[in-house]
């Protein structure tokens, strides 16, 4: 088989190569989003004696809370209220309640840098002055309004302010064109392998 395999390697590069084209091309007509990146510092507080390992698990563990209560509805509610910067609220306002959920959960998200005490947060919006004001309301709404999820022993400090994306985040040319290379790749080394004997084994 694998004689088989290295004897069409041409044809299956060439499957690759065209998988590849095509993945890119549908990558063109999908909707492109940009990225805004910031991140929010979690201090401790009232942890007299408590060595500063300690004092970062504490963070670390307080920052997976709050990356799970930025998807939520009340962490959404009051984003939507800030007045701090016009963002379009009104894409989110035609949504219905589940794909408002969905497309918050899917545009708005938060990780740990783990070891570090820092929570990153990444917005997605279709124009570049919306990703930054939403990123802007959604860091400032964490940073005032984020200790009511936690308490008042943790104090939370906007350490990078958003920075966007040189391109658009989504959908990511590069990667969805090596994977569609790959999968024309893989598809066409199977056909070949389950041809061998048939339309090839003639040839």
């Amino acid at each position: 088989m694998v004689h088989t395999l290295l004897k069409h390697s041409r044809l299956i590069f060439l499957c690759g190569l065209s998988f590849a084209l095509i993945a890119f091309l549908v990558s063109l007509i999908l909707p492109k989003y940009w990225s805004a990146e910031s991140q929010v510092l979690l201090i401790s507080k009232g942890y007299g004696g408590v060595d500063p390992y300690t004092q970062a698990k504490a963070a670390e563990q307080i920052g997976g809370n709050l990356a799970q209560v930025i998807g939520t509805s009340d962490f959404y509610n009051k984003v939507i209220e800030s007045q701090t910067m016009s963002f379009d609220r009104e894409r989110w306002a035609v949504m219905s309640e589940r794909n408002r959920r969905k497309n918050w959960t899917r545009d708005v998200q938060a990780e740990v840098v783990y070891g570090t005490g820092l929570l990153r947060l990444t917005v997605y919006s279709q124009s570049k002055d919306d990703t930054i004001a939403l990123s802007k309301a959604v860091t400032d709404t964490l940073a005032s309004r984020g200790w009511e999820y936690v308490g008042g022993d943790v104090g939370m400090k906007v350490v990078n302010n958003p920075l966007l994306s040189r391109l658009p985040a989504r959908p990511n040319f590069i990667v969805n064109t090596i994977l569609g290379f790959v999968l024309g790749v893989l598809l066409s080394a199977w056909w070949v392998a389950k041809n061998r004997h048939g339309v090839f084994g003639r040839i």
